[in-house]
């Protein structure tokens, strides 16, 4: 049974909607990672950590992709000694920093990567495929006002 189903009529709409936003959720993120692993023989972690280090050329030190990803630092280095194995990246020391490390995706991490990307893209773009283009704006909009509430109440 998913979230959805426990609400009943009785709740408020609003808790209705946020289980249903849950469930879409869900259900999207299960379908990618079941891709990435079936297509790419990858998991959402690897992807999402070279997704990171594709919008920084230049590399981002260990503790900053744990910042962004929101995980520890122990969950990124096993990740990234996964994908240094496979040179799909490289760790450099930082100068002035002996315990700091630098990541970056190699030529061959960045190629694979903009592959993945590219499925990426079209799962999502399948994954809403059952909405029109005017249906995806207005939910867009929509979220974009629910989070903008959010945001100043903050």
């Amino acid at each position: 049974m998913d979230l959805e189903a426990r609400a009943h009529a009785e709740h408020p709409d609003e808790l209705r909607l946020w289980l249903r936003l849950l469930t879409c959720t869900q259900l999207i993120e299960r379908e990618i990672r079941s891709d990435l692993r079936e297509q790419w023989g990858t998991t959402l972690p690897r992807f999402d950590l070279m997704a990171q280090l594709e919008r920084a050329p230049d590399g981002l030190r260990m503790n900053q992709l744990s910042r962004r990803m929101m995980v520890t630092g122990g969950n990124i280095t096993g990740i990234t000694d996964q994908l240094e194995a496979e040179g799909l990246v490289e760790r450099t020391g930082v100068e002035g920093d002996r315990r700091a490390f630098q990541v970056r995706l190699t030529a061959k991490g960045r190629k694979q990567f903009n592959a993945m990307a590219q499925a990426h893209e079209a799962w999502i773009v399948n994954a809403f495929a059952g909405l029109s283009a005017r249906e995806i704006q207005t939910l867009h909009g929509l979220l974009g006002k629910v989070k903008q509430h959010f945001l100043a109440e903050v």
